[in-house]
């Protein structure tokens, strides 16, 4: 590589720049929620500027590094395995404290990490920030094709303006994820009241009926039948509810496995345990995301964890994912934390299943999600 043979970007035509950012923010509501906006932000990258490839990067707080959530000119199998952190990609860190686009040409091992330094024989890579609220969210990289240039000042502009678009949008994405929060919270609340008005009373007054000193009538025996078999249907029917569950930041799950396996490669406190064969079932996909995101969100935020054991297994007849950390204690640091899991394990008992979490000996802390496959 080399810095000889640079061009200036011939100038772009930007006549349409206008039509484009208000059509991007007409499309913002929907594209938040389709997951597309973020592909439209770097196609519009490569439309009004002489960049031919863009990647828009987010930084998530489970995988601890920022992973794409949008491309235009990338070969998706690329873009799989694509993360970084902070403090192995300078140019990064540089856009983001300098606010504005940065350029580098040439030898790129001392700005992005080692393993991405020669990919795609990239002569020169621009990166421009995503923040908002002085919150730094995440970086748009481009390049033209793979080619030596400089970038002009127009275009620079323009970058900036759609990685503010971007930071906007990653903003109103996690604002709606707080109220969606909110709202699965209040339904799951009241979810659990009407089930203690209606069915727990109701099985109480079996279970006192069934435990008095005195034998049951055949009559007596047969209301108890039916009243059991009532509450059973009505707990049926309530816990069927089409509530989704809170799921991970992103808007598609790139399944357990991957999810795993990037994982590994970010946090060396990870172990993962996945017993030969077991697949995960594809409509437990983003439970099971929801509990591992989740746990270790946690393990983070109450716990001093210099080990994490994740395990993935089945018997035939059930599904089992556990993760157990250490550094936790007594658990005491723990207590009052686990809302999104109290959510997962409301939302577990959808499909039979339970979330239980809690401290084992040792200091450790335990969450397991176990739910029945037999007769999937």
């Amino acid at each position: 590589m080399g810095n000889t043979g640079i061009a200036t970007a011939p100038p772009v035509a930007r006549a349409g720049t206008v039509d484009v950012l208000v059509g991007l923010l007409a499309e913002l509501d929907e594209a938040t929620e389709s997951g597309v906006f973020y592909d439209r932000v770097c196609r519009a990258v490569c439309s009004l500027t002489t960049m031919e490839r863009a990647a828009l990067l987010l930084h998530d707080d489970a995988y601890r590094a920022v992973i794409p959530v949008g491309s235009h000119g990338l070969d998706p199998e690329l873009l799989k395995v694509i993360e970084g952190t902070l403090d192995e990609t300078p140019i990064a860190r540089r856009a983001l404290e300098e606010d504005r686009v940065v350029e580098v040409s040439g030898d790129l091992a001392g700005q992005v990490p080692p393993r991405y330094a020669e990919l795609a024989g990239t002569e020169t890579l621009t990166c421009t920030p995503i923040s908002a609220a002085r919150r730094w969210l995440g970086v748009i990289f481009a390049d033209r094709g793979g080619e030596a240039f400089r970038l002009d000042d127009g275009e620079r502009e323009t970058m900036l303006t759609l990685g503010r678009l971007a930071a906007l949008t990653a903003s109103v994405e996690h604002s709606t994820e707080q109220r969606e929060s909110e709202r699965r919270l209040a339904e799951r609340v009241e979810l659990t009241r009407e089930l203690h008005e209606n069915a727990i009373q109701r099985l109480f007054g079996v279970a006192l009926a069934i435990g008095s000193e005195r034998g049951l009538t055949e009559e007596e025996r047969r209301r108890c039948q039916e009243e059991l078999r009532s509450v059973v249907a009505d707990l049926r029917t309530a816990l069927t509810r089409p509530v989704a569950p809170a799921g991970i930041s992103r808007a598609s799950s790139p399944g357990l496995d991957k999810m795993l396996a990037r994982l590994a490669d970010r946090r060396p406190e990870l172990r993962i345990h996945w017993e030969a064969g077991v697949e995960v079932p594809s409509d437990l996909e983003p439970l099971a995301d929801s509990v591992l995101a989740e746990a270790l969100r946690n393990a983070d935020r109450h716990s001093r964890a210099t080990a994490i054991d994740v395990r993935v297994s089945s018997d035939g007849q059930t599904f089992a994912l556990a993760i157990e950390n250490d550094g936790a204690g007594d658990g005491r640091g723990t207590r009052g934390s686990g809302l999104g899991l109290r959510l997962a394990a409301l939302e577990a008992l959808r499909y039979e299943g339970l979330v239980e979490f809690g401290p084992c000996p040792g200091g450790r802390w335990r969450v397991r999600l176990v739910v029945p496959v037999g007769a999937r």
